[in-house]
């Protein structure tokens, strides 16, 4: 129950500028205009669970408590974070009750993703049978966090980081609020919206705190950079942003966009990313998406990591950005993997068969008898260097399964396995033409 004094204490600028309407939320037209999905719900008056996916600061926990309103149904809030078992039960109780009175019950969960596996199987039937309508928040990618039940009950719905438009109304407002415009020139506005990198409850807070000011003068962007901290970039080493990242730099790397790539690896670094995981990455990329067009890939990669690790950051960073810049102009082939993973599947598909005898070593008499070794052709020993025997066990066919590019060093490679297969045409009593 609130107390007689609290309608008179001081409330955060972010809480004052809250939502009233959903018409009054920024940033998710995608989501609220009325053929959008929050905006049928909100025409129809009736709800179905839900789960709100997004970063921090884009309006969830508001949305959830704005859709109870239009739908007159209770409201229950509930952190994942404080909050268990017992907890849960006493609100499906409640939910019970309010359900015979002829009233639903919206149950918001923030941080839904923090209830474990069985927590989350504990409110299913509740949620099925309509006991609650659940309307999940999570920062976190659900199809990593939540149970598959879970998610088949409920719609997610993606809310998008706040644009600079978005972020600049915010800033409008606050400045209403307060009957002051904030003492910034146009450069440090912009600078102060991109500080907040798209979470609208961290640019109130930095508002409030330029608005409270006891100064007289227009501050510029460095100035601004003094009064206030920047915020840290949203990257959560465990998470989606980390796998996101990564992804952005092996994919800019592949499509030889040597910019794009810098950047992600800048952003990655900045955000406390450990440059050993991203040099192992480049590793991995030189074999997996250059090989043999370049040759000398894996070389770098390698001697970049190194690199690294003698010199330590920040020093041997640099090591790592030079690495960046040769994977990503170097010739692209992935021929080398897609060799691999064709020669597997042959592998597995013709079982055990056995080499053929003439390829077989034999260090026993017995072995000679049986004609282990019998025939093989020295290559060493051929005019050209190439006996052109056959290799592949005895019942199965030649295969290619490396079809090298015509870019890069494979561009010689191409032309030496033609001349082998033109040698290989002409040698007498070849099985496998």
């Amino acid at each position: 129950m609130s107390s007689l004094f609290e309608s008179q204490a001081p409330r955060p600028l972010a809480d004052r500028l809250r939502p009233r309407t959903l018409d009054e939320v920024v940033g998710q037209d995608h989501l609220l205009t009325p053929e959008k999905p929050i905006g049928r719900m909100r025409s129809s008056g009736t709800m179905t669970s839900i789960i709100l996916w997004g970063p921090p600061g884009t309006g969830k926990t508001t949305i959830a408590r704005l859709l109870a309103e239009h739908t007159d149904l209770h409201f229950e809030p509930l952190s994942a974070v404080f909050s268990g078992v017992a907890d849960l039960r006493k609100i499906f109780e409640a939910a019970r009750g309010r359900r015979q009175a002829g009233q639903g019950t919206l149950l918001f969960i923030d941080e839904v993703h923090r209830f474990n596996r069985a927590q989350q199987d504990g409110f299913l039937p509740y949620v099925e049978d309509g006991t609650v309508i659940l309307v999940g928040a999570t920062t976190e990618n659900p199809s990593f966090e939540l149970n598959a039940a879970l998610l088949s009950r409920c719609q997610v719905l993606v809310l998008n980081r706040l644009d600079d438009h978005a972020l600049e109304e915010l800033l409008e407002r606050s400045e209403k609020e307060e009957r002051k415009p904030l003492p910034l020139d146009s450069d440090a506005r912009a600078s102060l919206r991109a500080m907040a990198d798209g979470d609208g409850r961290y640019l109130l807070n930095m508002a409030e705190t330029l608005l409270a000011l006891p100064i007289d003068e227009v501050m510029d962007t460095a100035t601004l950079a003094e009064a206030v901290q920047r915020r840290m970039p949203l990257y959560d080493k465990s998470q989606e942003g980390h796998y996101n990242l990564i992804s952005a730099l092996h994919k800019s790397l592949r499509g030889s966009d040597t910019d794009a790539a810098l950047y992600w690896f800048a952003r990655m670094i900045d955000g406390g990313e450990d440059p050993n995981y991203i040099a192992r990455r480049l590793l991995r990329f030189s074999v997996e998406d250059i090989g043999l067009a370049d040759p000398q890939a894996l070389t770098q990669a390698m001697a970049a990591w190194q690199a690294y690790e003698r010199l330590g950051s920040p020093e041997g960073e640099l090591a790592l950005v030079q690495c960046v810049i040769y994977l990503a102009t170097a010739p692209k082939s992935n021929a080398a993997y897609k060799a691999e993973k064709i020669s597997k599947q042959a592998a597995r598909e013709t079982g055990s068969l056995t080499p053929p005898m003439h390829i077989l070593n034999a260090p026993t008499k017995m072995m000679k008898e049986l004609g282990y070794g019998d025939g093989y052709a020295y290559d060493h020993d051929a005019e050209d260097g190439f006996s052109g025997q056959n290799y592949f066990p005895d019942g199965m066919n030649r295969q290619r399964f490396y079809q090298p590019k015509e870019r890069g060093f494979e561009r010689d490679i191409q032309k030496r396995l033609e001349y082998w297969d033109k040698l290989r045409q002409k040698k007498p009593g070849n099985r496998h033409k």
